[in-house]
């Protein structure tokens, strides 16, 4: 008796694999500027993420909403971790 490896599976279209599927909620981010002071949500089309060759030169970088200054800060492990995972772009400085 033969068997294909595909039965008992449907052929599964991109509209019933998502069907009953809720919106998402875009994930932001809490920042603070060091030149206004200002504090406020970004989402993560607005940072941008290099991660270099040290802790030193991994930073996310993003222009005040409120004053228009590019900020840029240290990122450590853990804020890469949330970045990435949030969907900030990032640019890899050094291959691995």
């Amino acid at each position: 008796m033969s068997e294909s490896a595909t039965s008992g599976v449907r052929d599964v279209t991109v509209a019933s694999a998502f069907a009953g599927m809720r919106s998402v909620t875009p994930v932001v981010f809490r920042a603070g500027c060091p030149d206004c002071r200002g504090s406020f949500e970004l989402g993560a089309s607005a940072l941008r993420l290099a991660i270099g060759a040290t802790s030193r030169t991994t930073f996310y970088s993003f222009t005040c909403p409120e004053c228009g200054a590019s900020v840029r800060k240290p990122a450590g492990e853990r804020i890469v971790e949330l970045l990435t995972g949030g969907g900030v772009s990032t640019l890899r400085l050094h291959t691995p």
